[in-house]
């Protein structure tokens, strides 16, 4: 039996769930979490939230091939945003998440005040500039309008797409967070900001659009092959990895998982499947 359930999350309903979850004894402080997770019932199912692609594909990849050996029961929740599999993780709602990159988790850490850690490296989606109006970045002239993600840290990974490209100037000590304000000339250029989910769908709305590796691959782009521009894989900071709430680093589950994301096998289903366009980034989080 399959098991992996698509969720879009109401956050009304997360609410109640967490709710529910603090109600049974969820553990709220760093050592109680981390007793939590030493103990976990080893025969439990552990439960996955993932963006589908390519997250839940490697996962389910793991699950239907890998995990029967291991002696790990393995449940994938597919959510199609970038928050809610943080707050069902820190909730309790989940047990583990993969879909995002250090920048991202750090921000969103600091700015709701969760408890989410990194386990390990899995892969890297390359950033990559696109467009359905132009064929050639030499193409993108004064007056055009350029789509870009509009949370912090995917925000500032495109503006230094367009940078390192010449479309833009970014101010001097511009980094990972910056913002449009940090553009020091934009030659001319026009900017929109858009939810990182929709960005595909904008692709017919403006001149070209910045878009991440999982919901270009949704949209059957193919990043090693139409991107205008895309991101190079050596010393990129942006890695997706699993990670789980604070205290859960052990779980026996988690270790498990872990390892079969770094195993030869997924390595090599990465780079059948996605030829290129998504690539292997193993190695633990720093």
């Amino acid at each position: 039996m399959r098991k992996n359930t698509k969720l879009t999350v109401s956050a009304a309903a997360l609410g109640a769930l967490a709710l529910g979850l603090t109600a049974c004894g969820t553990a709220s402080d760093p050592a109680a979490r981390a007793d939590s997770g030493a103990k976990a019932d080893e025969s439990k199912a552990l439960v996955v939230a993932a963006s589908p692609t390519p997250h839940a594909d490697i996962l389910n990849y793991v699950r239907d091939n890998l995990a029967k050996k291991a002696g790990l029961s393995l449940e994938v929740k597919e959510f199609t945003d970038y928050v809610l599999p943080n707050t069902a993780t820190e909730s309790g709602q989940v047990d583990a998440n993969f879909f995002q990159h250090k920048p991202y988790l750090d921000d969103f850490n600091k700015k709701n005040n969760t408890h989410i850690v990194p386990v390990v490296n899995v892969h890297l989606e390359p950033l990559g500039l696109y467009s359905k109006k132009v064929k050639d970045l030499k193409e993108l002239t004064s007056g055009q309008t350029v789509a870009v993600p509009n949370d912090t840290t995917n925000e500032g990974r495109a503006l230094k797409l367009l940078a390192d490209n010449g479309l833009i100037t970014l101010k001097d000590g511009a980094g990972t967070d910056a913002k449009l304000s940090d553009i020091k000339d934009s030659k001319g250029l026009k900017f929109k900001e858009i939810e990182a989910a929709t960005l595909p769908r904008a692709l017919n709305d403006v001149d070209a659009a910045v878009i991440n590796g999982n919901y270009a691959i949704e949209a059957d782009l193919k990043p090693a092959t139409d991107a205008l521009a895309l991101e190079k894989a050596e010393g990129n900071p942006y890695a997706n990895f699993l990670a789980v709430k604070q205290g859960n680093e052990k779980d026996a589950r988690v270790q498990k998982l872990a390892q079969l994301l770094n195993s030869p096998e997924v390595k090599k289903f990465i780079a059948d499947k996605y030829a290129g366009s998504v690539v292997p980034a193993f190695g633990a989080v720093k």
